[in-house]
């Protein structure tokens, strides 16, 4: 694979690791090679860890492209809104190993994950869109809609509160921490206890139990879109 995204495969589960020598931005690059990551792990019929690299998951997309606004910014945004909705629907179990900070698109990421396991220490994690000027997208509402707790939800969206791991649990970006010398033997563990599931009933019921969630989102992505034509 390129520089900023590896991939290994061994006994039905596929590695995916981030890492861009900083914060591992959701850039064109990086979303390009995650998606051509995904495409040979359904090749390979394989349950997906995805990890990012120490300290850092992903601190979202790349903020001078998106303000710089245009047709690069455009593409970053869709692309990364495309990729999670993706993830929801992915025909394999999902695992991330957040590996530590997680915010905006980092952190949608996560949701978008079946089993999301992060690293102890002092990481941030949550949507941070209103705290840095920006209006939550359509999308960004729905995806945290589907996933975080009642009582945290216009916290985390509306006052862009962010979380420690900890708080994360609780407030439904995360499954499980554990230290983080420790993540990667986990996130192995969990993908190993999921290979045992049955794949065709697993997709099956991912889908039917994500169905209204998947609806709203794909709807979330076309309302980002027209808008953003709009401004143009």
């Amino acid at each position: 694979m390129s520089d900023i995204v590896a991939y290994q495969s061994s006994d039905s589960i596929a590695t995916i690791t981030m890492d861009d020598g900083k914060a591992n931005v959701m850039s064109l690059p990086m979303l390009s090679e995650l998606n051509i990551t995904l495409d040979r792990a359904i090749a390979d019929k394989a349950i997906v860890v995805l990890m990012g690299r120490p300290g850092v998951f992903s601190a979202g997309f790349d903020l001078p492209v998106l303000m710089a606004g245009g047709v690069d910014a455009y593409n970053m945004l869709k692309t990364g809104f495309e990729l999670a909705e993706r993830l929801l629907s992915f025909p394999t179990p999902v695992v991330i190993a957040c590996s530590g900070h997680a915010l905006a698109m980092g952190a949608f990421l996560v949701l978008s994950a079946d089993y999301r396991i992060g690293a102890e220490g002092d990481f941030k994690i949550g949507a941070n869109e209103v705290a840095i000027g920006l209006t939550m997208p359509n999308f960004g509402v729905e995806i945290c809609r589907q996933r975080l707790a009642p009582a945290h939800f216009n916290r985390a969206v509306i006052n862009a509160e962010v979380y420690a791991p900890n708080q994360a649990v609780t407030a439904g970006f995360l499954d499980q921490v554990v230290p983080a010398a420790d993540l990667a033997t986990a996130a192995q563990r969990m993908a190993t206890q999921l290979t045992r599931l049955n794949m065709a009933a697993h997709t099956a019921t991912k889908l039917r139990a994500r169905e209204q969630t998947l609806k709203a989102i794909r709807g979330a992505i076309e309302s980002d879109d027209a808008a953003f034509r709009a401004r143009k």
